[in-house]
């Protein structure tokens, strides 16, 4: 059974940092794409930013020059450094496994893995 657990979710002042780490366990991957998406209270779930296997990354544009994505392949972890946060970054951030990888990596629904979620929260 494939198991993804996030943490370092947690409240942070405006212009302030966090890091986000997903542990993925219950089986081999090969060929897949690592995720982050995230949903404010009343919105729907949106995509933050992606990696493949051979790093390779994608960001929504709200957070390019601030989020960073990277992976540790031989852990099945994934990271989501987040810099200079904003009041309306605050939302609960998921990360998501595509297995097999496919061209698409900013829709939801193309992901088979989903962990629990993290509450980020951003005060101003």
């Amino acid at each position: 059974q494939v198991q993804l657990v996030e943490s370092g979710g947690g409240l942070v002042q405006a212009g302030g940092s966090l890091r986000l780490s997903c542990a993925a366990s219950g089986r081999t991957f090969t060929n897949y794409v690592m995720g982050w998406f995230r949903q404010a209270p009343g919105k729907e779930r949106e995509f933050v930013a992606a990696i493949t296997e051979s790093g390779g990354n994608t960001y929504t544009d709200s957070v390019k020059g601030r989020f960073t994505i990277s992976r540790a392949n031989a852990k099945n972890t994934v990271y989501l450094q987040m810099n200079s946060l904003k009041p309306e970054d605050t939302a609960v951030y998921y990360c998501a496994i595509q297995n097999p990888r496919r061209a698409v990596v900013t829709l939801s629904r193309v992901y088979d893995y989903w962990g629990q979620g993290t509450q980020v929260t951003v005060s101003s």
